[in-house]
Order: C-alpha cells, then structure tokens, then sequence
C-alpha cells in the first residue's frame, strides 16, 4: 500500500506485491529492474520518503534478497545500510558497505546492486545531479576537473563524514512525527541545502581549506551570470562588471574556475534548460533553447547530451 496526498510531503509504502513495489520505489527514487534472489522468500517493501525538491531522503528495506539494476538518470544516489549489505559492482571493482558505510551511485551509469540482504534497511539520499554539481561549485569554490567526483564507497574516518551520517539517519528517523514541518518550502530548502553541504565537505575535506578563495572579480561575474543567464553577454559587458580588462578576467577565469566566462555561462545555461526539460516547462525542445539564448539548436543538443549523457528531446519526453 502506498500512502500520500497533497498535504503529506512524506510518501509511505508497504506492500508484498512485487509489482506495486516496484512502482513505489520508481515514484520515489528511480526506474529499475528488481529480480529476487531467493524466490521462496516473500517481499515485504517498507519505504518512507520525503521529496526537498533536489533531494530526496528516506529509508527502504525490501525484506528478502534482491538485486537491482539501474543508472541513476541524471542524479546521484547514496546507500547507507542500517544493517546488513549492499554489494554492488562498479565497472570491475565490487563495494560491500554495512551499517556505518554506504555506497555512493554516480548518475547516468549503470551500476548494478548484486546483493541487498533480506535484513538490510538503508538510509537513501538522491541528489539532483545539477544542483549537486552547482552547489559544489559554490561551496568548494574551485576548480572541478571532469565534474564532480566522489568515491564507490563513504569513508567513516573523518569526523566530517560521521557527522552527516548521523544526521541524515536522524533525519529520516521518523518522518511521521515531522511531516507537518517537512511541507513547508522554505524549510524543505533549508535542509536540501544543509544535506548538501554537508556531503560536500564530507566528501572533501581538504577541498576547500587548500583551495584558494575566488576573487571579487570572478564572483561579481558569475553571480551576474547566474541570475540572467538568458541575457546575451558579451566579454566586454563581463569585463565591465568585473572593473577589469577582459585579458584579465579571462585569466582570473581560468586561474580560480578553470575554464572561460563564456564556457561558465554555457554551462548556467544548460543547467537550466536542463531543469526546464525535466519540469517539462514547455511544449518542444527548441522553445527551451531559445528561452536561454541557444541560438543554434543542433549545437545545443550536442552540449546537453555531452553533459548530461541523454539528447534535450530524451530528457523532455521523460
């Protein structure tokens, strides 16, 4: 059975049907493909959820052994087993995490779950891949070669890292008695951003104490860029903003973000004509290039499938 309605941002389900568990964890998390492992056991799914928007947290336990496919579209997912194991295979290597580790999916790649034990309830976090992305590039404040990259497997050593792993498995503790206060916006943003955060640094301890702060000059940019990345700018309007010659805010670009002004606000670009296919906020593909200013469409759907490893039209159509 699964419980919900507009006025619950805490979504239930517990069930024996394969089939109507499946689509409880597809509405939740992400498509898949579930097999048993042990035929004779019988199912019993118990999940609890709740939606902040670029992320998801929860827990689900399946009561037998199962395996799992599936690729993660366009996010990030993070397993923390309560008790048990979760084996699961990422290209040759295979990651076993138990209760006090976790295993970290990374999106648009398949990366089968060979084995979720009977006994195992996990903690699980979905990160919208964008948001994820752009927070890191805010929190971190440096360059990220190749994007975002994460371990298979969460260490526990850092202080940092068990700090977030208490909070998330408290957080979903009891989303029964919270659920009043998880339906308002401004608190399910808050804590998004929190959940985030805290992975971030978990994840990179020494990312951002060895980085080097950017300077006014790119920060004055970028910020401009992000909040009207639809605007036509040229370099010398960004130099201006800057209060600098375009040599020199191309070369303040390239020393602290790692790439151009003009690469950075293509990349803002994508992002939201990528939140705007997934929202299905207009009718074609073409509407949404042109609402951020990519005058060439053919161009635009080779960036987007480069960064996101699915065509515009994919993404739209679900």
């Amino acid at each position: 059975m699964v419980t919900g309605t507009s006025q619950e941002a805490v979504r239930r389900a517990a069930t024996r049907d394969w089939s109507e568990a499946i689509r409880a964890v597809t509405g939740a998390y992400f498509p898949h493909e579930l097999r048993p492992l042990s035929p004779t056991d019988r199912l019993d799914l118990s999940m609890q959820t709740v939606d902040l928007g670029p992320v998801t947290v929860g827990r689900i336990g399946w009561g037998v052994d199962v395996a799992i496919d599936c690729a993660y579209p366009d996010a990030y997912e993070v397993n923390m087993p309560l008790a048990g194991r979760l084996e699961s295979r990422h290209g040759r290597d295979q990651v076993v995490s138990g209760e006090g580790t976790g295993t970290i999916f990374p999106p648009n790649r398949t990366t089968p779950i060979t084995r979720w034990s009977s006994e195992c309830t996990v903690v699980g976090v979905k990160f919208d891949r964008a948001c994820l992305e752009r927070e890191a590039d805010r929190v971190l404040a440096a360059p990220l070669p190749g994007g975002l990259d994460l371990p298979a497997q969460i260490d526990r050593r850092s202080a940092a890292t068990r700090g977030w792993l208490h909070f998330v498995r408290n957080l979903t503790a009891d989303l029964g008695e919270t659920n009043a206060m998880l339906c308002d916006d401004v608190l399910k943003r808050q804590l998004s951003s929190t959940i985030m955060t805290g992975f971030l640094l978990a994840m990179h301890p020494d990312r951002r104490s060895a980085a080097p702060a950017r300077p006014r000059i790119v920060n004055r940019v970028l910020d401009r860029l992000r909040s009207d990345p639809a605007h036509a700018w040229t370099a010398a309007e960004m130099a201006e903003i800057a209060g600098v010659s375009v040599r020199r805010l191309q070369e303040g670009f390239q020393e602290y973000v790692g790439t151009t002004p003009s690469a950075c606000l293509r990349d803002i670009r994508l992002t939201r004509a990528h939140e705007d296919l997934l929202a299905a906020s207009a009718s074609t593909v073409a509407e949404v290039a042109a609402r951020w200013n990519f005058t060439n469409t053919g161009r635009f759907a080779a960036a987007y499938r480069d960064k996101y490893g699915r065509t515009p039209s994919e993404t739209l159509q679900g």
